[in-house]
């Protein structure tokens, strides 16, 4: 379910990728020349407030930058879709709030972009009193729905010496051509250093983002030896095209690299190096869309935290606290998250566990009791469901503790394990305030389940710090246990303090919430997937001669 109004929204025409360039920045290094970075924010139609919407990479040490992370928009034809353009100078990766670090910005919608000749626009940066701020250069391409991804690796021989000292730094860059004989850049290799013989690893790249379908279209690739300072040497440059790269399955293709200049210069010129194609495949690139047309079911499970941190449910300050005015932080997490889930299962029953409490009536401590309180059916009747046996609990079980997350993760990961064809996916939301008591267990609960096919949420309520769910969110350090590495990054942490509006309007909050808890499933569910080689099913075929409607009946 579409949270805050989105739902209203119509279906994107399609998906634009927009290029960024800048030309004559300001210059604010004293020693060097600026580091600049692009920061895109979009408008809201409804608030008209400026949101971040992404931002490149920063290139250091130039005043003209071609950066080579794009922006992915959709484009609603019917919109007018604001977009602000903030170039800054970012010096040791601070902050970039500092207005002395600012270099300007520009204004303009989507569709003036798309409309300007050859889809490309340039605009004067403005905002800097008293200083010409030079220019942003906008490419839009509308993106093919090819989904072939490329898988190459390249070797060279004898590249030109480029280092006084040592020999060269090697890297590649490749760029795709556009109908106006201009380049967009689109890939650049890791570096090689110290050698005139690099082997580079193998990469990965969309088709489209190659050659955007068209199979003929050229594209460049210029050898550079890098230097620490940013001032990049030229070795030379090479044109190939995607049909000419695929033929290379089936043998090398070896490339002179050329030098323009030195062809001039000297009569007796070859080249500066070869660049050699050691191998390419191609394999087609599924989408979360296509395993949930073909089948695949999400399944959703509950666990929250009842131990005695929380505070007391029937005072105001607990976390728990069931008031009649509005959600607690618990409920409107579990509301949040549950109603965009809920759409990918189809039975819509949930088995919902809470942990760390007390029982009646003998006050047994569980880690995982149901809490609709039937032992051989925990599933709860959609969110709602999962919503009044929580309440229920609540006024039951005693909150104590200690904080187990391990039980309820090795309870779910039983579960994954028994169906692995890829008609199943499992999704824990665990719900909890964060302090944990086994950490050492859980953590090899997490190594264990990131084979199987499940993601695990955590919400974290209230303020306490939340180290050790960023340590399990695992986006910085693998999670490891015993020496064994997780399989994949199977963890999405948030807190809940970062979503909470602060007007009070609940309905912004758990939209905000959702899309970024929900932001890793799909991928981790392709993860998975990929790593299993499952393809999607095909989409059911509806029945080829549905039964005629019934003539309507003469009064």
């Amino acid at each position: 379910m579409s949270l805050g109004g989105a739902s209203e929204r119509s279906v994107p025409a399609t998906k634009i990728e927009i290029t960024v360039s800048c030309r004559n920045l300001l210059d604010l290094d004293t020693f060097s020349k600026s580091d600049p970075m692009v920061v895109l924010y979009t408008q809201s139609r409804a608030s008209q407030e400026w949101r971040e919407f992404g931002r490149t990479e920063v290139i250091d040490n130039t005043l003209n930058p071609d950066f080579l992370r794009k922006f992915v928009l959709d484009y609603f034809f019917e919109e007018k879709q604001n977009l602000r353009f903030d170039v800054y100078n970012v010096d040791s990766r601070t902050n970039i709030s500092k207005p002395k670090d600012f270099l300007g910005h520009a204004f303009l919608a989507l569709g003036e972009v798309i409309g300007g000749q050859g889809s490309r626009v340039e605009r004067a940066l403005t905002g800097v009193p008293g200083k010409k701020c030079g220019s942003i250069l906008l490419t839009a391409e509308e993106l093919s729905n090819c989904r072939d991804i490329a898988t190459m690796q390249l070797c060279a021989n004898k590249l030109d010496k480029k280092d006084f000292f040592g020999k060269s730094d090697p890297f590649l860059v490749f760029y795709r051509s556009n109908e106006d004989g201009t380049f967009t850049i689109c890939h650049k290799t890791e570096v090689v250093k110290n050698t005139l013989n690099p082997v580079w690893q193998p990469f990965s790249i969309p088709v489209r983002a190659l050659c955007n379908g068209d199979y003929d279209r050229t594209v460049k690739i210029d050898v550079y030896d890098w230097d620490r300072d940013g001032s990049h040497d030229f070795i030379g440059e090479f044109t190939t095209s995607y049909r000419e790269l695929s033929r290379a399955q089936s043998q090398f293709t070896v490339y002179e690299v050329l030098n323009p200049r030195k062809k001039c210069k000297k009569k007796k010129y070859v080249n500066s190096g070869t660049v050699t194609l050691l191998s390419f495949s191609v394999d087609s690139e599924f989408t979360f869309v296509d395993y949930i047309k073909g089948g695949t079911q999400l399944n959703f499970t509950v666990a929250i935290d009842f131990t005695a941190s929380n505070g007391n449910p029937l005072q105001p300050t607990s976390l728990h606290y069931m008031s009649p005015y509005q959600l607690s932080a618990y409920a409107l997490a579990l509301k949040a998250v549950g109603e965009i889930i809920q759409d990918y299962d189809s039975d819509k029953l949930f088995p919902a566990y809470g942990f760390g409490a007390k029982l009646p009536p003998e006050g047994r401590i569980s880690h995982q009791f149901p809490l609709n309180n039937n032992d051989e059916d925990p599933n709860c009747a959609g969110i709602e469901g999962v919503l009044e046996s929580y309440f229920q609990s609540l006024r039951t079980v005693q909150l104590y503790g200690p904080t187990y997350f391990a039980p309820v993760i090795n309870q779910v990961a039983r579960a994954a394990a028994k169906i692995s064809d890829g008609s199943q996916y499992y999704v824990l939301l665990i719900i909890t305030d964060g302090v944990i008591s086994d950490m050492t267990q859980t953590k090899e609960a997490i190594v264990s389940a990131s084979s199987l096919p499940m993601s695990i949420i955590i919400v974290g309520v209230g303020p306490a710090m939340f180290e050790a769910m960023e340590e399990l969110d695992g986006d910085d350090v693998r999670v490891s246990s015993r020496g064994r590495f997780a399989e994949r990054d199977i963890v999405q942490f948030v807190p809940f303090r970062d979503y909470v509006d602060r007007s009070g309007n609940q309905v912004l909050s758990m939209a905000r919430l959702a899309k970024d808890v929900l932001a890793e499933i799909p991928e981790q569910l392709l993860s998975y997937m990929r790593t299993r080689d499952i393809q999607p099913r095909p989409p059911p075929q509806p029945p080829a001669n549905p039964s005629p409607a019934p003539a309507p009946e003469l009064s």
